[in-house]
């Protein structure tokens, strides 16, 4: 579903990402973890076209994103961005819009649906990550966790085939993390494929089927959780877990 080759990416003179090789099957679940500053969002962030590498391929869900370079026409990249969907870390609702309006709004711009079409679906999509009572809502009223919530509707109310969260649950006190990550699992259960940059060390061992580790713009490792947490092939592994697991 997504293959990366050689992936480059610097700001300014600073190499952020240094020839990340990558794939991801259909149905996947890949958690990608490591220190801060690692190239952990810049790597997610190239996945959609939010950054522009300067080097290596890209291919999404069969169409290349990304080659040497040469970024794919934007009428190209708009009709992939449909088949990946996004949720960042600080949420983006329209703060002007209700709960409903923000997740049809992509549906019947994008996709033409009907209102009646897209609030069917919006409402159903509402209902499956516990929301459906906060459709007239306005997102001001909203904890975070429900933020957030309503924006993972929001994304899949396109109906995309790959899901990339980029530290969906680290704006999130602490006693709201819990039902974000309960969506999350649900959706992989489903079999969505999905890639997810997190410190959620707990969600990775539970519902990963490969975790990712990086750091210095390169992956360090890459393996089943069992194996990444229990018996790591690497120092920097090591030394980043213990530190992480240490303050849990």
């Amino acid at each position: 579903m997504i293959r990366i080759r050689g992936l480059r990416k610097s700001f300014g003179g600073h190499r952020v990402l240094d020839g990340i090789d990558f794939e991801v099957q259909p149905s996947q679940v890949v958690v990608v973890i490591g220190p801060s500053g690692s190239g952990k969002s810049t790597f997610l962030r190239c996945c959609n076209g939010l950054e522009q590498p300067e080097g290596g391929r890209i291919e999404i869900c069969g169409q290349t994103l990304v080659d040497e370079g040469r970024p794919l026409a934007e009428a190209g990249l708009n009709a992939l961005r449909q088949e990946v969907g996004m949720v960042f870390q600080s949420f983006n609702l329209f703060p002007h819009l209700s709960v409903l309006h923000n997740v049809t709004l992509g549906p019947r711009k994008l996709r033409n649906l009907s209102r009646a079409e897209a609030e069917t679906r919006a409402r159903a999509l509402l209902e499956k990550v516990g929301l459906a009572h906060k459709a007239d809502a306005m997102p001001a009223s909203l904890s975070g966790g429900q933020k957030q919530r309503v924006a993972i509707a929001r994304a899949l109310a396109m109906e995309p085939r790959v899901m990339l969260f980029d530290e969906p649950t680290s704006a999130l006190d602490p006693e709201l993390v819990g039902e974000v990550l309960q969506v999350m699992k649900l959706l992989a259960s489903e079999g969505m494929t999905m890639l997810v940059v997190t410190h959620e060390m707990g969600f990775a061992r539970e519902v990963a089927d490969e975790v990712v580790v990086m750091d210095g713009g390169g992956i360090v490792e890459a393996g089943p959780p069992e194996t990444i947490f229990r018996n790591p092939s690497q120092e920097r592994t090591r030394s980043f877990l213990q530190a992480v697991l240490s303050r849990a």
